[in-house]
């Protein structure tokens, strides 16, 4: 050492030592931002399309809103396309959460269709920060490429990729860009643009079948037992798992109270099974009137504080020992809460918590 000039001891005393230590760490990693504005383009020109009918998206407050395209990619707001999957969506602003759960029992939104509107660029957020839970479940989407893909936030609204909506809603994708369409559908047919392609009929690029739509297997349970939609009402109308494989899980009564139960297959839509209580139950007149399912969503709701209606699991109206009940299953932070309401008084006749 005694022979290295000044340059070199200051190298080998302070630069080597951090050089090495930055070997060490590795590569730097740049901050991930949580928000950032990107420039996207509003596109009031574009026409979505649902299995066969054109659809106008509202938000909350009834304004139209629109599709946006950005990277080349078409954006729809989540909440109207929850909507149409018949799901509450519930926003989260202390962890930024987007869910979709429960069912709905509203309609979707009314509102007045803004005939003036022009497509134009516009700042949007695109935001790495929105978590989109799906049935309990956090999802994270990709593009085609396997590219990860954010949320975008404007005006208020979250939007997702339409290879996102598709995914969500069981249904492939198609973009015509001679008159600016695009479709989902649960049907076969060409080639799909930011979307699962799908090649040779049903299949997707894995070889995997899309799975039915909510509404197609409403549909499907609605033919076995041959009713329709307005003449009854459902109570349980969710995508499941059994033994490994999707199906949907369909409860509905009728105005007579025969009670039906469903199982069934996501990808062929094959009744697997069925549950019909044939019954016909009558409420004495000294009964009164059974309170709505709103209304027992909300007593329900009341007994958990901080729950909402995306964590509610089951709300159906049942018969126990004569007399009309709801029997309802709320999962949330983790604990089961299991009730019966008296579907005439609302009074919680039982209630039990399981923590595990």
């Amino acid at each position: 050492m005694k022979n290295l000039t000044p340059t070199k001891r200051f190298f080998v005393h302070i630069f080597l030592p951090l050089l090495c230590f930055a070997l060490l760490l590795g590569p730097l990693t740049p901050a991930v931002h949580a928000a950032s504005d990107v420039t996207a383009r509003l596109r009031p020109d574009i026409t979505i399309v649902i299995d066969g009918a054109a659809r106008i998206f509202y938000n909350v407050s009834g304004q139209q809103v629109h599709p946006i395209s950005y990277n080349n990619t078409t954006y729809l707001p989540l909440r109207a396309i929850g909507e149409l999957m018949g799901k509450v969506v519930t926003w989260n602003k202390d962890t930024k959460t987007a869910t979709l759960g429960g069912v709905r029992t509203e309609g979707p939104t009314a509102g007045t269709p803004d005939a003036a509107a022009k497509a134009k660029d516009v700042t949007v957020e695109l935001r790495n920060d929105i978590t989109v839970v799906v049935d309990d479940t956090a999802r994270t989407f990709a593009d085609a490429n396997g590219k990860t893909v954010y949320p975008l936030l404007y005006q208020g609204s979250t939007y997702l990729p339409i290879r996102a909506i598709g995914e969500l809603m069981g249904k492939r994708v198609d973009w015509d860009g001679k008159t600016n369409t695009v479709t989902l559908s649960g049907g076969d047919g060409g080639d799909v643009t930011d979307a699962d392609v799908i090649v040779g009929g049903n299949t997707g690029p894995s070889g995997a079948r899309p799975i039915l739509t909510l509404e197609e297997a409403k549909a499907k349970a609605l033919a076995h037992a041959g009713l329709k939609a307005d003449q009854v009402t459902f109570t349980e109308a969710k995508l499941d798992w059994d033994d490994g494989k999707q199906v949907y899980d369909i409860e509905f009564y009728t105005a007579d109270f025969k009670e039906y139960d469903y199982e069934i297959d996501a990808k062929t839509g094959e009744v697997l099974e069925v549950d019909y209580d044939a019954e016909s139950f009558t409420p004495p007149a000294s009964s009164g009137t059974v309170i709505t399912r709103e209304k027992a969503q909300e007593i329900a709701l009341a007994k958990v504080p901080g729950a909402d209606a995306s964590h509610i699991k089951k709300l159906k109206l049942d018969k126990d020992d004569g007399k009309q009940v709801y029997d309802v299953e709320i999962i949330y932070n983790g604990v089961e809460h299991e009730m019966e309401i008296d579907a005439v008084t609302g009074k919680i006749l039982e209630y039990e918590m399981d923590r595990d």
